[in-house]
């Protein structure tokens, strides 16, 4: 988990769909239903780290949904921008900038990573608000985003 400032990280949540169902995780440390994700390490560009968190976290090989643009040359690296953005608050004097992925399955096996989280799930749209803890009302949001735009 890298940590580039004391005020501020950047982090990754990927929104994986597969046949109409969003993958959740039910984070042990936080205790939340949340998507896949975590830090930008140091050394990667978020559109690695999505896709290292997506398969650490769920065993699943994805692909990130969106356009690259064709601007790659000496120098410079296209990246695929996330769906979302946000900033939320991890304490008094913490905050998260968060870069939201969608994402489709490619390939892999679906796997808890049970060091990290209690239960690992594929949830449909008419059970988001069943779940229990209750998700926070912006996870809920991005999830029928995903939903929606990732057929």
């Amino acid at each position: 988990m890298a940590h580039i400032h004391e005020k501020i990280d950047l982090t990754v949540a990927i929104l994986v769909v597969h046949d109409g169902k969003v993958l959740l995780v039910h984070h042990r440390k936080l205790g939340k239903w949340l998507p896949l994700g975590g830090h930008v390490e140091l050394d990667e560009d978020p559109e690695q780290a999505a896709l290292r968190e997506a398969k650490e976290e769920s065993g699943l090989d994805v692909e990130l949904v969106g356009e690259r643009p064709p601007t790659t040359e000496p120098g410079t690296r296209a990246l695929i921008a996330p769906r979302f953005l946000d900033i939320h608050r991890i304490n008094p004097t913490h905050e998260h900038i968060g870069m939201i992925y969608l994402a489709r399955v490619k390939g892999g096996g679906l796997a808890l990573a049970a060091a990290e989280h209690h239960d690992i799930r594929w949830v449909a749209p008419d059970e988001l608000g069943t779940l229990q803890p209750p998700m926070s009302g912006a996870v809920t949001w991005y999830c029928r985003q995903a939903l929606a735009e990732v057929r």
